[in-house]
């Protein structure tokens, strides 16, 4: 099957992975990137594929109606790919109104755009489709001895980003079932890989365990998630678009559900074996306490909890492998080695997104095109 995508929020970590995912695995498609260019949008992140004629980057606001109604008939699209959100939650208990406007406001102006666009006159449609990706936190918390979600578990979403991705998914299901748009959803645990932001728990912790700053956990690093690598997220997302039935929702896990403190502890042994016995990463990162010899664990610092910190996340995937044919191909160990060794090959991209200058570098070679 042939697309041509409006992908929005192109720039942003799972967004960027997407876009190599799917120029590599779909010749013939194009794609139009769409993004704000918010503090994790990043052009950097797509350095080597921009020239890439099957793919045109537009710097704009998923609430623009009418520049996306322009950029689906100019480019005649026939397939949107809604990945454009705000998605950290401590920003969101921070100031909550981010949220709203992007997550639920953005959906919107998107649907209607797209109505606008894909419906005719009498009522009939041109084909095309929907996809919107959400999240499992629009389910709520478990605990410990509750099933893992499905795509029939009640909503109970707990913070404003899970509560405004918990509307998005409600507008998008409306405009279904109300006017007839071709959707899917899928809603993804916790992504990780490469390009992540370093404010998420991953990059976070391995960046402070290379420089020997504390590494916080949140209250006693018991909280629960299902670690997805991005690559599997995008297998999903590109299953549920060619082969997932309109209006259906499709969860989407790693099949890796690990304490926060496992996760930490992880981090801090995988890049510790890495260190030992390699000059090169010695001298590159002096600070890191496996560079003298030291344990990286020493770092751990246990802090105050934030509000509202769900206990555990978990996905039940069945539902996705039997109709879709999904499965994650990445185990936690080979997920996460290939997560550290990218971020160790990798450190200009990070220093210069921690620094900021990744913005001169988009000013250098992109805006001066």
């Amino acid at each position: 099957m042939v697309a041509d995508l409006l992908l929005t929020g192109g720039a942003g970590f799972i967004g960027v992975n997407l876009v190599r995912w799917w120029l590599e695995h779909n010749e013939g498609d194009r794609i139009v990137v769409l993004d704000s260019m918010t503090y994790a949008g990043n052009l950097q992140s797509l350095d080597g594929i921009l020239d890439d004629p099957r793919l045109e980057f537009v710097h704009g606001d998923i609430r623009d109606t009418e520049l996306v109604e322009r950029l689906l008939t100019d480019n005649k699209l026939d397939t949107i790919v809604h990945l454009a959100a705000e998605s950290h939650v401590d920003r969101s208990i921070e100031g909550p109104d981010e949220f709203i406007d992007t997550n639920v406001v953005g959906t919107h102006s998107l649907l209607k755009a797209a109505r606008n666009t894909w419906q005719q006159e009498g009522g009939s449609w041109k084909p095309h489709r929907f996809h919107h990706v959400s999240t499992d936190e629009v389910y709520g918390s478990l605990t410990s001895d509750d099933p893992a979600f499905e795509e029939e578990t009640p909503y109970a979403p707990n913070s404003p980003y899970s509560a405004s991705k918990a509307a998005s998914d409600h507008l998008v299901r409306a405009y279904h079932h109300t006017f007839g748009l071709q959707v899917t959803t899928t809603n993804c645990s916790n992504n990780y890989g490469p390009y992540q932001f370093p404010e998420k728990l991953i990059p976070l912790m391995l960046m402070n365990i290379l420089g020997g700053k504390p590494l916080p956990v949140y209250g006693d690093g018991m909280n629960i998630r299902d670690w997805l690598y991005v690559d599997d997220h995008c297998r999903g997302i590109e299953l549920a678009i060619k082969s997932g039935v309109s209006g259906e929702t499709y969860c989407i896990g790693g099949n890796n559900e690990r304490t926060n403190i496992e996760i930490v502890r992880a981090l801090c042994s995988m890049v510790q074996n890495r260190i030992e016995g390699n000059q090169d990463l010695k001298d590159r990162f002096p600070n890191s306490p496996a560079s003298s010899g030291s344990s990286n664990e020493e770092l751990i610092t246990y802090v105050k909890d934030r509000p509202g910190h769900d206990l555990r996340y978990a996905i039940n995937a069945e539902k996705a492998s039997r109709e879709l044919g999904y499965r994650p191909a990445e185990t936690f160990e080979s997920g996460f080695g290939r997560t550290v060794d990218w971020y160790l090959e990798n450190e200009t991209w990070w220093t210069a997104v921690m620094d900021g200058t990744y913005k001169d570098w988009i000013e250098t070679n992109y805006e001066s095109r």
